[in-house]
């Protein structure tokens, strides 16, 4: 691929959708180009070629596309080895997981902003009924299904890194219940394409993040 054909990611750095995306890249080793932006203060352009005002996005020459599943499928369609079953319905069945992890994100998301403690306990609560579906359906291989990385480990892995960077921080992780989950995020942190997904200093922007909002969370 020249660097003229190069994808150019644009991104935010600390946006789980986005990292899926650079996951997928690295995984299947394409030469791409990222660009960050400052969502607070999004410029015209961006938002002349974003639909929906929100990263990520990915250009591929006079072509955008967006939305993180998309994009994902896009790139596992045009390089290297399928990341999707070739089986129409286990290949739709990978897809609602896919969709599924969206909502980890959203309680994720939402405990980072909750203030008040019977609001976060909520939250919690509901994400770790969240995770009893998941622990039944992966595999006791360290991936969602199989001993291969697949498009649905692309999807959880932020989320999982996440909560990782929690439970080191404040010492609260609801994923430490489910037995084969731990054992998910433990293999797939371990990865090189997860590992080198994020910025150097992620773990501290994302702890920021969290302090700066000063809710119950960064009480703990």
């Amino acid at each position: 691929m020249t660097s003229l054909e190069q994808p150019i990611l644009i991104s935010f750095k600390l946006c789980p959708f986005v990292q899926r995306a650079v996951i997928t890249l690295l995984h299947k080793k394409i030469d791409f180009t990222i660009e960050y932006i400052n969502l607070q203060k999004k410029p015209d352009w961006f938002l002349e070629i974003s639909p929906l005002g929100k990263v990520p996005l990915l250009r591929v020459r006079d072509h955008v596309l967006f939305e993180s599943a998309v994009i994902n499928e896009y790139l596992d369609e045009t390089h290297g080895d399928p990341m999707l079953p070739k089986d129409p319905l286990e290949k739709a069945e990978h897809r609602a997981w896919i969709e599924f992890s969206s909502s980890l994100f959203n309680a994720q998301h939402q405990l980072t902003q909750a203030r008040r403690e019977e609001t976060y306990l909520k939250i919690e609560e509901d994400l770790t009924k969240k995770l009893a579906p998941l622990e039944r359906k992966i595999g006791n291989d360290g991936f969602f299904e199989g001993k291969s990385f697949s498009l649905v480990d692309s999807a959880f892995a932020p989320f999982l890194m996440r909560s990782k960077i929690v439970a080191d921080n404040i010492g609260i992780d609801p994923v430490s219940d489910y037995k084969k989950i731990s054992k998910w995020r433990d293999n797939l942190l371990s990865l090189p394409e997860v590992q080198k997904s994020v910025v150097e200093d992620f773990d501290d922007l994302y702890m920021e993040g969290i302090y700066e909002r000063a809710g119950y969370l960064a009480d703990q």
